[in-house]
């Protein structure tokens, strides 16, 4: 245990340090931003001095800080503030009261965004608005909304925004829905291919340079808030290096960073993928930076021919013969200048012949050492996860088929989805594998949404998708989200516990982890977020803590102002009373102020159950309902 007169100490805590020699404690010191000891309270309170801060946790639960192996926090802060998220938004008629608030201030000529981050099975009603239902909120202000990677839906201001008509051609792998006159209807889908979606959304004002850093901060706040205190970004698609990632330059050099973040560069020249990376490699030297802004290497797009899109409501795309040729081209640049990287494969048929280059590659230049891996992997073999192993690759999951597992049952049944991805299976063979999000447009930036998913194996729409054979305890579910994602940064032993010598970020959770029934799980947040020794944020008897005041979200129309983020939990009593607190908080007391036309009052005992939304005889069935009207 260090001597030194730490910063700040922090005690009468029941602290899960995640360190198998040293499980527990109840206090910790921090100096220079990392943890100097771990201990009770007799020892570390008397290594206090003069200048030392100390802090009483008031024997709350203290957990490491989460950590995202895979999200778009670079992209997602830029917009952030012009989104309205759905985001755990339980209810069709409360978002649609929220788009109908936001259409009514936000000013021509911007857009209102309701970009991912939610699916429509979270939804009481069990569905989409339609357009027309858009159109009747918003016949002037331009609408896009994004569901997942498979569609979007743009009303009639904003097909006229982008300039769709009768004569707009769709690209390769996309399509524009026409009515019977051959005129846009607003509905656009991948077929797999997002990129209609990307570029169409891409079209729509962008916030200047000094809103995008007052955005990109509330997001981090917002993460903060949800316990997270450090990111892998894994680039995306339209997100330029370096200009997009000036914003995140700048917090860094001003101290402004409350969420760590590690970058991969994502290639965005279709047939120039090798150029992108002989420049890079030559320009940016691999790690540069520091423990809040750093390089991780290259991904997660490596070459456009080998993106199997992720959308279960389409057959898997069969990638085109050039796929092992470009791709080698670009991992041997990778593999001669030690960048690790990070390649999204959903289906083990890519992945398989992914392997087959990176076997290849291995032969001339040995991989070991290399901390490369795959991103989603849903549908993975066992072969395929000896050869990862075999390699010394990783796999880096995350929870899309927690938004997406009713698609991928209606295709392919539920036996075929027990196992997607089949973690279990992945750690008992010793493979390195982490937890993250891929936020924000595929997925939620919850993480404990993926918590929960772990753990029961439940989707947002309440389907039970894995048998418990498959399902993690809560540990080793946390471990996912903390020490297991070091490997990916290349910060093992640095980061992802709390123990002397880590980098000293923690949380401590609204209410116990470890304790809470399993379907609270996914309603967490946290009341004190440490980063570095620092508080980034402070709730309830840890607000006076806070040491991250923010000036209110730009532009003064953004829907940031009044909703906040994840399930409207700036308005509690608002747009989020319907959606803050698990399902069977509303079974005793309905919380709906009128019945519902088709089930009355007996929605919330429904609402709480598993019935499939693909079952048209289960209890929602085809017609979908009004529930929480009120």
């Amino acid at each position: 245990m260090s001597h030194s007169q730490p910063d700040i100490i922090f005690h009468n805590a029941r602290i899960t340090t995640l360190n198998r020699s040293q499980p527990v404690a109840t206090a910790m010191a921090v100096q220079d931003g990392r943890f100097v000891a771990v201990g009770d309270d007799k020892e570390v309170l008397a290594l206090a001095g003069a200048g030392t801060r100390v802090v009483d946790l008031k024997r709350r639960e203290v957990l490491p800080g989460l950590f995202d192996n895979h999200t778009h926090v670079v992209r997602g802060g830029l917009n952030y503030n012009m989104e309205l998220r759905w985001d755990g938004v339980r209810s069709l008629a409360d978002a649609m009261e929220m788009l109908r608030r936001q259409v009514a201030v936000t000013p021509a000529p911007q857009w209102v965004r309701v970009v991912g981050g939610f699916t429509e099975h979270q939804f009481a009603e069990k569905r989409l608005p339609t357009l027309e239902e858009i159109n009747a909120i918003a016949p002037d202000t331009p609408v896009f909304l994004l569901h997942l990677y498979d569609r979007a839906l743009l009303n009639g201001a904003a097909l006229r925004a982008v300039g769709y008509t009768k004569d707009t051609q769709a690209p390769p792998g996309g399509e524009i829905m026409r009515d019977a006159s051959g005129n846009p209807t607003g509905l656009l889908l991948a077929k797999p291919n997002a990129s209609i979606l990307y570029a169409t959304l891409a079209k729509g004002p962008k916030l200047p340079l000094e809103y995008q850093v007052n955005s990109t901060r509330h997001f981090m706040r917002e993460l903060n808030r949800l316990g997270v205190t450090g990111v892998i970004d894994a680039g995306g698609g339209f997100q330029n290096y370096p200009q997009d990632y000036q914003v995140i330059q700048q917090l860094a050099d001003a101290g402004q960073m409350t969420v760590r973040l590690a970058y991969n560069l994502f290639t965005q020249k279709p047939k120039e993928e090798k150029q992108d990376f002989l420049n890079w490699t030559a320009s940016v030297k691999y790690k540069q930076g520091n423990d809040y802004f750093r390089h991780n290497g290259a991904g997660e797009m490596l070459v456009f021919s080998a993106a199997d899109f992720e959308d279960f409501r389409q057959p898997r795309p069969e990638m085109p013969p050039e796929m092992e040729g470009e791709l080698e081209e670009v991992v041997r640049i990778l593999a001669q200048n030690r960048w690790p990287w990070r390649l999204h494969a959903t289906y083990d048929e890519t992945i398989s012949r992914a392997l087959d280059v990176f076997e290849k590659v291995n032969r001339d230049t040995p991989l070991a050492g290399i901390n490369w891996f795959f991103d989603h992997a849903e549908t993975i073999s066992d072969q395929s996860i000896d050869r990862i192993a075999a390699l010394g690759g990783g796999i880096a999951v995350q929870h899309r088929m927690a938004y997406q597992g009713e698609y991928f049952v209606e295709r392919y049944g539920a036996r075929a989805a027990e196992a997607t991805p089949p973690v279990k299976r992945m750690l008992e063979r010793g493979v390195k594998v982490s937890a993250g999000t891929d936020a924000t447009r595929v997925a939620s930036y919850n993480p404990w949404v993926s918590l929960s998913w772990m753990v029961t194996g439940k989707t947002v729409g309440g389907m039970s998708l894995y048998p418990q054979r498959n399902l993690l305890d809560r540990e080793t579910a946390l471990r996912m989200w903390t020490e297991n994602v070091a490997w990916f940064s290349n910060e093992e032993g640095r980061r992802g516990r709390i123990e002397a010598g880590q980098l000293a970020d923690f949380i401590v959770p609204s209410k116990d982890y470890f304790s809470v029934p399993e379907d609270e799980i996914a309603f967490l947040t946290s009341d004190l977020t440490v980063v570095g020794g620092r508080v980034v944020y402070g709730a309830g008897p840890f607000a006076p803590l806070d040491d991250n005041p923010l000036p209110p979200a730009m532009p003064d129309w953004s829907p940031t102002r009044t909703f906040k983020g994840y399930a409207a939990w700036g308005e509690p009593e608002g747009a989020g009373r319907n959606s803050l607190q698990p399902a069977h908080r509303h079974m005793a007391t309905c919380g709906c102020g009128s019945s519902c036309g088709l089930h009355g009052h007996s929605h919330a005992k429904a609402w709480a159950s598993s019935v499939p939304a693909s079952d048209l005889q289960g209890f929602f069935g085809a017609l979908g309902c009004s529930c929480w009207m009120a």
